[in-house]
């Protein structure tokens, strides 16, 4: 069964402790934390505050995707105000990253951007907790879905097996009920959804449709 992952960066900031409790209610698995430092993306979203006040607020798994040019300086502050995993951006990578980043003691994961090579991270595979596959350029919420992520997902879910391995993909960007059967059927494992959730009437509904239920 795939795992849904709500992105708050396009919920309601104002009613944040509701948009939260809603989602839970409708049934979502973990929250996906949006950080943006307006030089890797363009945008600034928010910090280590946040993160803090939202831990306060459900006891879902937080997962802090760093979309920042410098993971290894600012991830201690994520996973100090209560991220349960941390992601970073193999574009802004060196050999050093990963190992500086699992020093903190917990799951750290991978994000490529939809024009990076798959075979730049196929061999840390086994140290990561999961791949996040963008399936937009990160920095914008509301983006379409490009879809020949469908064959990264597959080309990805092929090496994982073949090295033996149960890293969950994962996979950010446009996923909606129109699109969440083909990302599943490629064999995804998590799918991030925020604007679709947050916009829509009906979160339960949203939540089925992209898991299939």
């Amino acid at each position: 069964m795939v795992e849904f992952s709500a992105s708050i960066l396009n919920c309601d900031f104002t009613r944040l402790g509701e948009e939260i409790k809603a989602a839970e209610e409708a049934g979502v698995n973990a929250f996906h934390l949006d950080v943006m430092d307006g030089h890797f993306v363009p945008n600034i979203s928010f910090g280590p505050p946040v993160t803090k006040h939202i831990r306060t607020l459900t006891r879902l798994p937080l997962r802090a995707h760093l979309m920042i040019s410098d993971p290894v300086k600012y991830a201690p502050d994520f996973a100090e105000t209560g991220a349960d995993e941390i992601l970073y951006h193999i574009e802004v990578a060196d050999e050093e990253t990963l190992p500086k980043l699992l020093e903190l003691g917990k799951p750290i994961g991978v994000t490529l951007n939809p024009d990076t090579d798959l075979r730049s991270i196929y061999p840390i595979l086994p140290q990561l907790s999961q791949v996040l596959l963008m399936s937009v350029f990160p920095g914008f919420g509301g983006q379409k879905f490009i879809p020949k992520t469908l064959f990264r997902i597959s080309n990805l879910r092929r090496e994982i097996e073949m090295q033996k391995l149960s890293v969950p993909i994962s996979v950010d960007g446009g996923v909606n009920p129109d699109t969440a059967e083909g990302v599943r059927e490629a064999g995804a494992d998590i799918l991030i959804v925020g604007s679709a959730l947050f916009s829509s009437d009906d979160y339960a509904g949203v939540v089925r449709a992209v898991k299939g239920e």
